[in-house]
Parts: structure tokens; sequence; C-alpha cells
């Protein structure tokens, strides 16, 4: 017995030695591997150029100042600068509400959690199992192998045995990321949840920007029923006015049917306008996310020409608009896809190790003889794909050039929207002060009309004549007003509403959320 003892160790020593040594080896590659995976395959990510003007055509208008590259719209809460407290509270509820804007982030939050399963790609995998088997082998199989192997072969027959297999093991398996595929899939996804984060931005923006167009809108017919109601009133002197006259006979039947018929039209107009004062009132309660039955705004007439509002210079748009940082998000995440597609043709290795315990009886499960293991490596390479990967690559490599059109246009678009309403802005206002010159023109005209007509000197057509050029130069005059504050809100928003790019989620920040 003492004998035996060093014999064993002496047999075993060896193999322990040998175990051991590969087991370093394989470490030792699977460390190379991994620090090697360092350099990716793929090109490096470079925002391409796109069309910029050094300064904006259209001048801003008369008082209006070149805000410098850091100034622009105030950040946030950009509708305060119309000092209005009812769009202020309307605003508000856009965020919180709208359906649209909840949709958006919801798909935000979505993106965020792609971000997380794309960096669990970086971690091994571990899984454990635990099994316990009954089986029975199979009768005819045992006999035919003792058949095969001779009568002295029945002795060590299981023919039909029955047994129970215990079995309790763990797995861990490694994606080495050797071309950096996995890594730029990751890249990929921090861009995308960013360009997600900016598409939610841009969707606030256009909901805000939509909520404050049809505030304006709606007050413009405000001002519209207000011009009617008080012309409607005036019209109703002018009736009476007609009909004395007729009492009197100094006038006929026929001016008094032409008062009437101009009080009874500008009533139909005025009727009118409170049909699409409604429906606008109705579309401002989907903005906020409440059925129409729930908002009720009070009327109320313009008076104020718009705020000026800070152009800043061309270039500094490129970082102030959330659709363009979500473009060249996007930009960046094809980039990322053409790498992955190029480390395909590359070899990939899986690193994995197994153990655990494995036995026929219970009671010897968990002891040291019924342990098992294996560990190593595995190298796979595509050899045969007719021509797969290499239509990959081209797929991504215009999908990506997809991308810089969509970006550039972007940028194209967002500087014809600058321009647009600030060139509406610039002949409104022009347009406003010859207008209000038409104004009171049109009064002197009426004034002199009447007075004339009282005198018996004109028809009352002429008095109608003058009636209706004032009152479609004042309505003109109140739709202009309106149109001026409505381009100043697409200004806004043409501007990106006070937001820039710095306020994009840093990867730290997509990592943390939700948590």
């Amino acid at each position: 017995m003492t004998g035996e003892r060093p014999r064993e160790a002496t047999r075993d020593q060896p193999i322990a030695g040998a175990c051991g040594t590969r087991l370093l080896f394989l470490l030792a590659l699977a460390a190379w591997l991994t620090l090697a995976g360092g350099c990716a395959v793929g090109p490096n990510y470079r925002r391409p150029s796109a069309p910029t003007p050094q300064v904006f055509k259209e001048p801003p208008p008369e008082g209006w100042k070149q805000a410098q590259p850091n100034a622009g719209v105030p950040r946030g809460k950009w509708w305060e600068i119309y000092n209005d407290r009812q769009l202020n509270a309307l605003e508000e509820q856009v965020s919180i509400s709208n359906q649209n804007v909840l949709m958006a982030a919801a798909q935000y939050r979505e993106a965020r959690d792609t971000v997380k399963i794309a960096r669990s790609g970086l971690f091994p995998t571990a899984t454990a199992s635990a099994s316990l088997t009954r089986e029975q082998s199979s009768g005819t199989l045992g006999k035919n192998a003792v058949a095969a192997a001779g009568s002295g072969a029945s002795a060590v027959s299981s023919s039909g045995a029955v047994s129970t297999l215990y079995d309790l093991s763990a797995d861990v398996s490694y994606q080495v990321d050797v071309w950096g595929n996995i890594r730029r899939n990751l890249t990929a996804s921090y861009a995308n949840a960013q360009a997600s984060a900016a598409d939610l931005e841009n969707a606030r923006l256009s909901f805000q920007a939509e909520l404050a167009e049809f505030y304006f809108e709606l007050h413009g017919f405000d001002g519209d029923i207000d011009l009617l109601q008080r012309t409607a009133k005036a019209y109703e002197e002018y009736l009476k006015l007609t009909q004395d006259r007729f009492e009197l006979g100094v006038a006929s039947g026929l001016d008094v049917a032409q008062a009437k018929t101009q009080l009874d039209t500008t009533r139909a107009q005025l009727i009118d306008i409170g049909v699409q004062r409604a429906q606008m009132e109705h579309a401002i309660a989907i903005l906020i996310g409440k059925p129409p039955a729930e908002v009720t705004i009070p009327p109320m007439v313009l008076k104020t020409p718009p705020p000026p509002v800070p152009t800043g210079v061309p270039s500094a748009l490129l970082e102030r608009r959330p659709d363009i940082a979500a473009a060249e998000r996007q930009m960046a995440a094809a980039n990322e896809q053409i790498g992955i597609a190029k480390a395909a043709f590359f070899p990939s290795l899986l690193l994995s190790a197994t153990g655990g315990f494995e036995s026929t009886s219970s009671s010897q499960w968990f002891t040291w003889p019924s342990r098992f293991w294996a560990v190593g490596p595995q190298l796979a390479e595509t050899l045969f794909d007719a021509g797969k990967r290499r239509a990959q690559l081209d797929l991504e490599r215009t999908a990506y050039d997809a991308t810089v059109a969509n970006y550039r246009q972007s940028v194209l678009t967002a500087f014809q929207q600058v321009e647009d309403n600030l060139a509406a802005l610039r002949i409104l206002e022009q347009e406003a002060a010859a207008t209000d010159a038409a104004v009171a023109d049109a009064h002197d005209q009426l004034s002199i009309s009447t007075d004339q007509y009282k005198a018996g000197i004109v028809t009352y057509l002429q008095v109608i004549t003058a009636q209706t050029v004032a009152l479609q130069n004042e309505k003109s005059a109140v739709d202009i007003l309106t149109r001026r504050m409505t381009a100043s809100v697409l200004l806004i928003e043409a501007l990106g509403g006070g937001w820039d790019a710095s306020q994009l989620p840093t990867r730290t920040e997509i990592l943390a959320s939700g948590k």
C-alpha cells in the first residue's frame, strides 16, 4: 500500500502538467487576441461636409440684430418670448400629453435598451444547468453488439439496463472581438440612440411650434370676428340712415335694400369664421392630448407685432437643428455597419469552457472523481457564400451614401426654411406698413362718401364701394399680423427652438437611463 501511492503520483503528474500547460497556452492566446482586437477593420467615421453659406441671403427685419454664434432663441421655453400666459400654459402640456411626443419618447427608450443589448456582447456568457435522467438502453442494440463481439462479451453486456444519470454543469463562452465588429455594433447602437433622442426633440419642437402656430391663427380669427362685429354694428347704423332718408323721401328703396344686403352679408361672414375658429380650437386640444370638449380658449385680438428672433450665423444652424443632428448620427451608425460587414470576411474566434459533476449515483454526484471539464477555442471561417458577404458590404456602403445624401438634404432644407421665414417677416413687415396706410385712406374715403351721400351728391352705391374697400383693407391688416406671428414661430422652429447638439445624451447618460 505504501509503495503504490508514489507510483500513482508519478503517473498523474505529467498529465496534470500537460493540462496546465495547455490551459495556460489557451489563456495567453485569448489575452493576445483580445488585445489584438483593438484594431477594428472598416472606415473611421468623419462627418461629411455640407453646403453652408457664410451669411443668410435674407437680412433680418429692420431693428433686428444678428446674434453671436452661441446666441439665439432662448433655450427650452422659447415660446415665452411672446409674453402670453395662456400660450405658456398650453405649451407646457405638449411634452406631457401629446401622444406623438410620447411615442417618440418610447422609441428613444427602445433605442437605449438596444444599446444595452449590444453592450452585452463585450462580456462572456455564462449558463448553468442541472438534470436528472432516468434511461433504459435498447435491448436489441445490446444483443446485436454481443453477437458481433462474440460469446465472451456477454458477461459485460448491459443490454436493456436501466440507469440514472445525475448532471450539474456550467458553460462559459466568449466571442473574442478580434476584428472590432462587436464594438462597432455597440458604437452604431449609441449613434442610433442619439439619433432617436434628436428625433424626440424634433418631434417635441415640431408639435410645440404647431401649437403656437394654431394658437396665433385662432386669435387671428378672433381679430376677424372683432372686425366683422364692429363692421356689422356700423352697417346697422348705415341701414338706419338709409331707412330714415327713405321715410323722408330723399332716398329710394334701392338704398335701403343695398344697405340691408351689405349688413346681412357681413353677418354671414361673421358666422362662417366661427366654424374655422372652432376647428382650430379642436386642433389645439388634440395637440395637448385632450378631447376637444375639455378645451376652451377665450377670445383675444392680436395687437402687437412679433418679437425679434436672433438668427445667428448659418454655420451654427448645423448644431441647432435636432433633425440635422439625427441625420448626422444616422450617418455615424451607417458607417459602423460598413466595418461590421468587412469583419465578416475574417474568421471568428469563440472561447468556451464547460465543467461540472456527472455520475450515475446520487451519493457520488458531487465527489471529486465525478468532475468533468473541457476548455478550448473555436475558430470559424466562411469559405464560400456565393458572394453574400461582398453584396452585404456593397449594401452597407450604399446605405451610408443614402444617409449622407439625407444629411445634406436636411441641411439644405433647414437653410431654405430659415430664408423663407426671414423673407416672409421682412416682406410682411413692409406690407403691414402699406396696409395700415391703405386702411387710413379707406376710412377717409368712406367718411367723404358718407358725407356726400348725406348731402345728396352721390348715390348709396358710392358708400357701399367705400365700405367694401375699408373692410377688405382692415381684414388684410388683421391677416398680415397673424401671418407675421406664425412666420416668427416657423422661424424659431427653423432655427431649432434654442436646442443644440450639446444636449444629445452621452454614452454614460444612455447607459444610466432607465436604471
